[in-house]
């Protein structure tokens, strides 16, 4: 076990944030993060479990021990003629998982190319992107209990997964530490190019008959044109959800906003589209810059924020609540944040 003592947290998050945890250590299998829990030097202390950092914004120091997951592998457990099922390690990159898998024909993932982070993080917020989510195509995982150690097998059921909702965000929050996950994928995929942008960037290349290697390839060009590179600017990603609203709540709007742009939901209900929102309600490529630090909107893409350099979690935090405060105030509703706050 190598303990980092005063660690700098700030190559460990998306956003760049700097801050530094009391202590952090890495683990790579059950029986090292057994270890860790069980270090005298760490007990009592807050732990806060890490994967890529990519869906976190630090707004303090953390006083406790990051405990950073990189349960390495990627293993296939079962096959027929049809499909197959595949696990990887909780700390593995999960665009290097997708690319393996595409590279491999094994359909399912392709639309979730170029997500940032770590596999593990996948069911906590039940990724998704262009048409799929996880659940789509999820067997099931194991996590380890922190308060005695065992290793507990999840079915799909059992981890309640919503939209970027799961049973380890809400009730099974810091009570389990996601190891492996397992996909069920298809030998013979049928490619999913209903979503727009897709089949528009598809019909630019000229490809007619699609792969997957082909939905894959035009997944990163559209994500690679719409947001930021973290490694050149600090950014989470979506910052905020999507809203789901009543279909009426849906038509008051639309008299305020008349080219809203909704999705079907569920029971009905509508999903808005918040970029729009947060575009409309003037944020789009907003800058400020305030004791040292530059941040804002990203120009292209109002449902991120960015961090231009040196600022810190707590400026951002505030840009996100007057955000939250404006589309309240010009239409009504109510935004969540997706990314986690420390």
């Amino acid at each position: 076990m190598t303990l980092e003592r005063h660690a700098d947290l700030k190559p460990w998050n998306t956003f760049g944030i700097a801050a530094r945890a009391n202590a952090m250590a890495g683990f790579t299998s059950a029986d090292e993060l057994r270890a860790l829990l069980a270090a005298p030097e760490l007990a009592g202390l807050p732990r806060l479990i890490l994967g890529g950092g990519s869906n976190i914004l630090f707004t303090r120091d953390w006083p406790g021990v990051v405990l950073r997951n990189d349960v390495p592998g990627i293993n296939v457990l079962h096959e027929d003629e049809e499909h197959l099922t595949v696990r990887a390690g909780a700390g593995t990159v999960w665009h290097e998982f997708v690319k393996h898998t595409v590279a491999q024909g094994w359909g399912g993932l392709e639309n979730m190319s170029l997500i940032p982070g770590r596999v593990g993080a996948g069911p906590m917020q039940n990724i998704g992107a262009y048409g799929t989510e996880l659940k789509d195509h999820f067997d099931h995982l194991e996590a380890l209990r922190i308060s005695d150690g065992e290793l507990v097998r999840f079915t799909k059921a059992e981890c309640r997964f919503g939209y970027r909702e799961s049973f380890f965000k809400r009730e099974g929050k810091d009570l389990f530490v996601i190891m492996t996950v397992a996909f069920t994928l298809s030998k013979h995929p049928v490619v999913n190019t209903v979503y727009g942008s897709i089949k528009s960037e598809l019909e630019k290349r000229g490809v007619t008959t699609p792969t997957i290697g082909d939905v894959s390839e035009a997944v990163i060009a559209i994500r690679s044109s719409k947001l930021p590179d973290f490694h050149v600017l600090g950014n989470a990603g979506s910052f905020f959800k999507n809203p789901t609203v009543p279909a009426e709540e849906a038509g008051r709007i639309k008299h305020v906003l008349p080219d809203l742009v909704t999705f079907p939901g569920a029971e009905g209900t509508v999903k808005l589209a918040a970029g729009q929102l947060i575009e409309k309600a003037g944020w789009k490529g907003f800058q400020e810059t305030s004791d040292g630090g530059t941040y804002g909107v990203h120009k292209d893409q109002a449902l991120v924020l960015v961090n231009h350099g040196g600022a810190t979690g707590e400026q951002l935090y505030g840009l996100s609540t007057r955000v939250l405060e404006s589309v309240r105030e010009r239409f009504g509703v109510e935004l969540e944040r997706e990314v986690n706050i420390v």
